[in-house]
């Protein structure tokens, strides 16, 4: 049975927003358009930064928020949206993705390096390209649950190397599950190169799998120190899970083309925040 209260409030809500939408000056789809662009060009966006922009309301923002958000482009945060990483594809494309701009970060990420120390090193295909960027006779012992980068390291002098074994979780192309998890908790590192599939000041570091993430935040707690080489894309976005805080990271490896107020934000949440430069 119909229930034409209910109807009529309805039909006065879409009026509402119709009459909203008209005087804005934009068509809804329009507006949508352009919050999404500002988020692919910004990754974060603020309800009431768009609100004055676009002389509509804020609940009008967050009601094209709430759609974006269900599309899958955006996750709701307090007071606007980060723009989802794009780090959800499978490992397997991520590692013919920006290689010389990975391999960049690699080397300034190497570089922190020390001799004698316990390096944890997680998946991620800048991790990988961290691993072949380790000088020979580094005088190191690697724990990773990679075996791209495992790979990488074989037949080198200079190394000792331990694979973490485990379930292989192919989106990430490394040892995930309670085995790995075991293992990760008996290790004591002195660094941690962290996979980041997003990163933001605010949301802090974040991943695509519920025990990806686990194991991140394992590697966390089993290191004196983290850090975290991430392209450009990856920054001031958002992912499901949650791994750690952003002031967790010791140091931070960020490509050129970050601005100087960007870098800003990343220096106030992280110790160091170090630029690669080609």
């Amino acid at each position: 049975m119909l229930d034409y209260d209910r109807f009529a409030t309805e039909q006065g809500k879409v009026m509402q927003r119709t009459r909203q939408d008209a005087v804005d000056g934009l068509l809804p789809e329009e507006r949508e358009r352009l919050i999404l662009e500002r988020l692919r060009a910004q990754g974060r966006v603020l309800a009431s930064e768009l609100a004055a922009e676009f002389q509509t309301s804020e609940h009008t923002v967050r009601r094209h928020l709430r759609e974006l958000a269900d599309q899958g482009h955006c996750k709701r945060v307090y007071g606007g949206a980060l723009l989802i990483s794009p780090a959800g594809v499978d490992a397997s494309v991520r590692m013919h993705e920006a290689v010389d701009r990975k391999a960049c970060l690699a080397v300034v990420a190497a570089s922190i390096v020390r001799p004698k120390q316990i390096i944890l090193l997680d998946t991620g295909s800048t991790n990988v390209a961290i691993a072949a960027a380790l000088p020979d006779n580094a005088d190191l012992t690697v724990v990773t649950n990679s075996p791209e980068a495992c790979a990488r390291l074989l037949n080198r002098p200079g190394f000792d190397i331990i694979l973490v074994g485990g379930r292989i979780a192919r989106h990430a192309a490394g040892a995930t599950g309670a085995t790995a998890l075991l293992q990760i908790q008996q290790i004591k590192a002195d660094l941690c190169f962290l996979g980041a599939c997003a990163f933001d000041p605010d949301e802090g570091v974040a991943a695509f799998d519920a025990e990806e993430a686990e194991l991140k935040r394992a590697m966390v707690q089993a290191s004196s120190q983290v850090a975290i080489a991430v392209t450009s894309e990856k920054l001031m976005t958002a992912a499901p899970f949650y791994v750690a805080p952003a002031r967790a990271v010791d140091h931070l490896f960020v490509e050129a083309d970050v601005t100087a107020a960007r870098r800003a934000q990343l220096a106030a949440v992280c110790d160091n925040v170090m630029v690669a430069r080609s």
